[in-house]
C-alpha cells in the first residue's frame, strides 16, 4: 500500500530538513527512521541533512522529533526548532508568541520575530548546558571536559566536551578553511570517549565576540550549520576562557549570535527560518 506523502523542506542557516506535518499526515517515526536515508539522498532524492516530525503534544504547542540523514534519531537540533517554529505560527497551528516546543530535551521556549505575521527571526532558549562527562555522555568520569586530549592519526588534538540535550566536542583550530573537517571529524564521531558517538564542532577564534565554525555532524556529515553546535561552542569558548559568553558564531551557511545566561543557567540562540519549496512523495 503506497502514501502519497506532503512535505516542506526547510533551512535555518544552511542546515536543511524536510519537515512533515504530523498533525495532517500519517507519517510515522518508524516511516522517518526508514525514509531518512532515502529522502536525504542530494542527488536521487529530495535532498536534505535529515527528516523533522511535527507532532502534536500533550504538553506544549507541537513536538518535533529529528532524524539524521542515516535514520539515527536525535535529541535536538537547534536550526530545526526555529523552522518547527516557524512552520506552526505561520500555518496557524499555534499562534503564540513565544512559542513551547516539546523536544528530546524537555520543552523548549521560543521567541519569535514577525513580518506581516510570518516569522522572519527566532530566539531558543536552548536549556541548561551538560558538562559532566558522565551526563554528556562520555566515557571520562570529569566534573568539566576541558582541553581534553584527544589522538586521531598520531596528531594530539583537544576537546571541550558539552551536551546541549546531544553530545559535542569542541576543537579549536588555526586555518579551519584548510581543516580536514570530515576525516578528523567522521573519526572524532566514533571514538570511544563518546558511546552515543558526538557531533564535532572545529571553531577558529576572530575575537572574543565572534568565531568561525565548520561542523561534523553523527550521522549526516559536514553540514553547513548545527544550532546545538553554535550554543556548545558559545559555552565551551567561556569555561575554557577563549571567548566571552556572548558571541557570533559564523557558518558555512550563515551566521548565529549566542548568549550563555550564566545566572539563569541557560544558553539563548537567536537566527533565521527560512522555506525552501513544498512538494509531495510517494512511499
Amino acid at each position: 500500500m503506497t502514501k502519497n506523502i506532503n512535505f516542506t523542506k526547510m533551512h535555518g542557516t544552511g542546515n536543511d530538513y524536510i519537515y512533515i506535518n504530523c498533525f495532517d499526515e500519517n507519517f510515522t517515526a518508524d516511516d522517518a527512521k526508514k525514509h531518512a536515508p532515502i529522502f536525504s539522498n542530494r542527488n536521487f532524492s529530495i535532498g536534505s541533512d535529515g527528516i523533522i516530525l511535527i507532532m502534536p503534544s500533550d504538553i506544549a504547542h507541537a513536538k518535533m522529533r529529528m532524524f539524521n540523514a542515516d535514520g539515527s534519531e536525535a535529541e535536538m537540533c537547534g536550526n530545526g526548532i526555529r523552522c518547527v517554529a516557524k512552520y506552526i505560527y505561520d500555518k496557524k497551528i499555534a499562534c503564540n508568541n513565544p512559542l513551547n516546543i516539546e523536544t528530546g530535551r524537555g520543552i523548549l521556549e521560543v521567541e519569535l520575530e514577525t513580518e506581516n505575521d510570518i516569522v522572519k527571526y527566532a530566539t531558543v532558549n536552548m536549556g541548561a548546558p551538560i558538562l559532566e562527562g558522565l551526563k554528556i555522555p562520555t566515557t571520562i568520569d570529569k566534573k568539566t571536559i576541558i582541553n581534553e586530549p584527544i589522538k586521531i592519526d598520531g596528531i594530539t588534538y583537544h576537546f571541550t566536551s558539552v551536551s546541549m540535550g546531544n553530545p559535542h566536542a569542541v576543537i579549536y583550530v588555526e586555518n579551519l578553511k584548510e581543516f580536514d573537517v570530515k576525516n578528523v571529524g567522521s573519526k572524532i564521531e566514533v571514538h570511544p570517549y563518546f558511546p552515543n558517538r558526538v557531533v564535532v564542532e572545529f571553531v577558529e577564534i576572530i575575537s572574543k565576540n565572534e568565531v568561525n565554525q565548520r561542523t561534523w555532524e553523527r550521522g549526516s556529515g559536514e553540514t553547513l550549520s548545527c544550532g546545538t553546535g553554535a550554543s556548545a561552542v558559545c559555552v565551551a569558548g567561556f569555561i575554557s576562557g577563549r571567548t566571552s559568553n556572548s558571541i557570533t558564531t559564523n557558518l558555512l551557511g550563515g551566521s548565529l549570535k549566542l548568549k550563555y545566561d550564566e545566572i539563569k543557567n541557560s544558553v539563548f540562540m537567536r537566527g533565521d527560518a527560512h522555506y525552501s519549496f513544498h512538494g509531495n512523495i510517494i512511499i
